[in-house]
């Protein structure tokens, strides 16, 4: 049979990569993750390429880093016909693709059939109006100064939450997978399937329903890394954030019910993705298929005394994202944990490679494969970016009061001081180093300082080290900063 392998791309919101049993979270509830373990693998050093939506998917989607394209903001979305996307690429290569959930990639004027067959955002199937009326766009409810002043305001914490309501939408999305499969497995000689399923949890706010609210034990959560306003030589953005988000007066036993709500969130996640893999396994499709499973970033959780992410700071919390990759059986594995280097835009390189076809534009990334078949080594170097030039008023994204829940980060993010600006993060072997625009850079040692504690950007052992690094910088900005464009133009 020379039907190509079907590939089915199941993606979390916000999910970072130590919140998954196997990563050696005890408190973390995630057995179907776990498992990939069995048939696959799971990157312990995989980065995202920005951390925070917008930049992140038009960069996973392509091979292409975030200022190759200008793709710097949750603003600017893919908006020309001729930006490149894996999606396109799989429809015209005979593919049936199949969308399910989150955009954060095109312009709601944009007709999606241009990217698949058939497209499900999870919302239509039935009411999924949130009950929390501060994270609902939609509701009619008026923010109180009295809600503003409350501490849980810019906390993003709900806590335990009622089923059929906040959260419905994703439910909604795996019911549309499942459905999809029902079918699909009745149609035996059709095209092979492209599922791009994105959920949005465990994006805050932090809110769950039990069973899985309930599940997490409150006594194994880990401690959250120090308060950023205990630690020197840090980003000016963290301090921004951490004086206005209100959360000065948590107490350990907060933050930490914080925390086990997030990772119920995170094992609510992985019920939902055990449902499609036992949905495969029932039809008899999971040899035949390559499952990728991922996040577009991390989140903070209450680490530096901090909520939610930032767009121009790297810790691992934010930047360090879950990779899983089960290959269908016609590809040579070795089940492990891997440490080797990976990127969130090595995704359409690797997908390029399963289903057999060479992808029609220029890109960056690098097939996986040859990691999930034992080797040990993979990118040299991985990079996450952010931020802007001063005067860049269009990235500021600009138009939220302090009544919005996100007021802490982007009236930070608009200030013309150094907190918003452009930053580079490069890791190579257990060292990471952030060049920054128009500020101090930083330089951590994650064998020893692996919270991320203290910023050796001045310690004279690592001269050697910091000139190596700004050599590599240098490398990637020339190797990537541009392209050709495909096809000429008549002149």
């Amino acid at each position: 049979m020379n039907k190509k392998p079907n590939i089915f791309l199941f993606v979390a919101d916000q999910m970072r990569a130590d919140s998954m049993h196997h990563m050696n979270n005890e408190a973390s509830i995630t057995p179907n993750l776990d498992d990939i373990l069995k048939d696959g693998i799971s990157f312990e050093n995989a980065y995202c390429q920005n951390p925070v939506c917008v930049p992140s998917r038009c960069s996973f989607l392509t091979g292409l880093y975030p200022h190759t394209t200008g793709h710097r903001t949750m603003h600017y979305l893919q908006r020309h016909d001729d930006e490149p996307n894996i999606l396109k690429e799989m429809k015209n290569n005979g593919y049936e693709v199949i969308w399910i959930g989150r955009n954060d990639v095109v312009p709601g004027d944009k007709l999606k059939t241009k990217y698949c067959d058939e497209y499900y955002d999870g919302i239509s199937m039935e009411n999924t109006r949130d009950s929390f009326h501060a994270f609902n766009p939609g509701s009619p409810h008026k923010v109180t100064k009295e809600e503003m002043e409350d501490d849980k305001y810019y906390s993003f914490y709900i806590g335990k939450t009622q089923k059929n309501g906040y959260g419905q939408t994703d439910w909604n999305c795996v019911q549309s997978a499942l459905d999809y499969l029902e079918r699909k497995s009745k149609e035996p000689d059709g095209k092979p399937f492209f599922v791009y399923c994105t959920l949005a949890f465990p994006h805050p706010p932090y809110g769950c329903e039990d069973p899985w609210y309930s599940m997490i034990d409150r006594n194994k959560i880990a401690e959250p890394r120090p308060n950023i306003s205990t630690l020197k030589k840090r980003a000016s953005m963290l301090y921004g954030i951490e004086s206005k988000q209100n959360l000065e007066s948590w107490t350990k036993e907060r933050f930490n019910e914080l925390r086990a709500t997030y990772l119920a969130m995170v094992s609510r996640f992985d019920y939902q993705f055990g449902q499609v893999v036992n949905k495969l396994k029932e039809k008899d499709m999971y040899d035949d298929t390559n499952i990728i499973v991922w996040s577009d970033h991390g989140d903070y959780t209450g680490d530096y005394g901090i909520v939610e992410k930032v767009q121009n700071c790297f810790e691992n919390p934010i930047s360090n994202v879950p990779l899983l990759i089960k290959p269908s059986s016609n590809f040579a594995c070795v089940p492990r944990k891997t440490k080797a280097l990976g990127m969130l835009l090595d995704i359409p390189a690797t997908i390029a490679e399963m289903a057999d076809i060479k992808l029609s534009y220029t890109q960056f990334g690098h097939s996986m494969m040859h990691v999930v078949a034992g080797d040990e080594k993979h990118n040299d170097a991985v990079f996450c970016e952010g931020g802007r030039i001063h005067g860049e008023t269009q990235a500021m994204e600009r138009g939220h009061s302090p009544k919005s829940p996100y007021w802490p980060r982007l009236s930070t993010q608009a200030s013309e001081g150094p907190e918003h600006t452009k930053a580079c993060m490069c890791r190579m072997g257990n060292l990471k180093y952030t060049m920054r625009l128009y500020e101090q850079d930083e330089l951590y040692d994650l064998e020893n300082d692996p919270l991320e504690l203290n910023n050796l950007i001045d310690h004279p052992d690592y001269i050697e080290d910091i000139n190596k690094f700004k050599e590599r910088l240098l490398r990637f900005y020339m190797e990537t900063t541009d392209f050709v464009p495909m096809g000429k133009d008549l002149r």
